[in-house]
C-alpha cells in the first residue's frame, strides 16, 4: 500500500467511525503527517484525492474557511469521471440518456406528494415561464428535473441522476443549435413538465413516469441525438452481431 492510501484508509475508517462528520474538519497537514508517520507530501496528495471525489474541501489561510472541512458532495465527482469517460467516447451519450430515464421514471413514480422539493419545482417552472435566454432555461430545466429526483427521497437516485446531467451538460445545450425553433420546443417542454409535476401531485406514479420518459426521449429525438434512447440496447445487440454499428451512430 502506497502512503497516500494509508491516509485515505485512515480517513475512510474516521469517517465510518463516526469520528469525522460533515462540517467537520481533518486534522492540519503537519499533525495528520506525523499522527500516521508519512511525509506531508503523502497528505497532500491524498487530501487532493478526496477534494476530487467531492469528500472535503481544503481551505487555506485562517479564519472559518481555513482546513479541510469534510463535505458531500458526490454527484459533482461522479459527473466529472462521467463526463471525462464520455469524452473518450468510451461510454456513449445515449446510454448516459437512457440511464437517466430509466432512473428519473424510477423516480418520478416513488415521488412524495408532499415532498417540499415539489413545491421548489413549480416554483423552478414558473421561473421557466418567464425564462426567454436559452441557457437560463437550460439550468432551471435541470433543476426541475433533480428536484424531481429529489422528491423520491433516496439519496443515491439523486446522486447520479445529478452525475448524469452533469456528464452530458454542454451536450445537451450544444443540440439545442439543431432545434428548427428553439421557441416551439421551450413551449412544449414547458407544457410537458406542468403535465409530469401534475401527475405526480396526483398521485399517479405510472402517468408520471411515462410521460417523463416521452418527455426526455421527445427532446434528444428532436434535437438529433441519432436514435431513439430507449431502443439503443436493442439496435446495439442487434447491429453489433452483424459488425454494422459504428461509434458515430451511437453517440451523434
Amino acid at each position: 500500500m502506497r502512503t497516500h492510501e494509508l491516509v485515505l484508509a485512515w480517513i475512510e475508517k474516521q469517517l465510518s467511525d463516526g469520528h469525522l462528520v460533515l462540517g467537520g474538519r481533518l486534522p492540519a497537514e503537519r499533525a495528520l503527517a506525523e499522527k500516521l508517520e508519512v511525509s506531508r507530501t503523502s497528505v497532500r496528495e491524498a487530501i487532493r484525492i478526496l477534494e476530487a471525489m467531492g469528500v472535503v474541501r481544503a481551505g487555506v489561510g485562517s479564519g472559518k474557511d481555513a482546513g479541510t472541512v469534510v463535505i458531500a458532495e458526490p454527484a459533482t465527482a461522479l459527473g466529472s469521471a462521467l463526463r471525462l469517460h464520455v469524452a473518450t467516447q468510451h461510454l456513449p451519450v445515449a446510454d448516459i440518456v437512457q440511464t437517466r430515464i430509466l432512473l428519473e421514471s424510477w423516480a418520478v413514480s416513488r415521488a412524495r406528494a408532499d415532498a417540499p422539493e415539489l413545491l421548489e419545482a413549480g416554483r423552478l417552472l414558473d421561473r421557466m415561464d418567464a425564462s426567454t435566454a436559452v441557457d437560463d432555461f437550460l439550468a432551471l430545466d435541470v433543476a426541475f428535473h433533480l428536484s424531481l429526483a429529489e422528491a423520491a427521497g433516496n439519496a443515491v437516485v439523486s446522486a447520479i441522476m445529478g452525475s448524469l446531467r452533469e456528464a452530458i451538460e454542454g451536450y445537451a445545450a450544444a443540440l439545442t443549435s439543431n432545434l428548427p425553433d428553439w421557441d416551439t420546443t421551450a413551449d412544449r417542454l414547458r407544457r410537458e413538465h406542468r403535465a409530469i409535476l401534475a401527475a405526480v401531485n396526483h398521485h399517479d406514479g405510472g402517468r408520471a413516469a411515462g410521460l417523463v420518459a416521452a418527455h426526455i426521449e421527445g427532446y434528444y429525438r428532436e434535437a438529433g441525438l441519432g436514435q431513439n434512447p430507449a431502443e439503443a440496447p436493442a439496435r446495439a445487440g442487434s447491429t453489433s452481431a452483424a459488425g454494422s454499428t459504428s461509434r458515430a451512430e451511437t453517440t451523434a
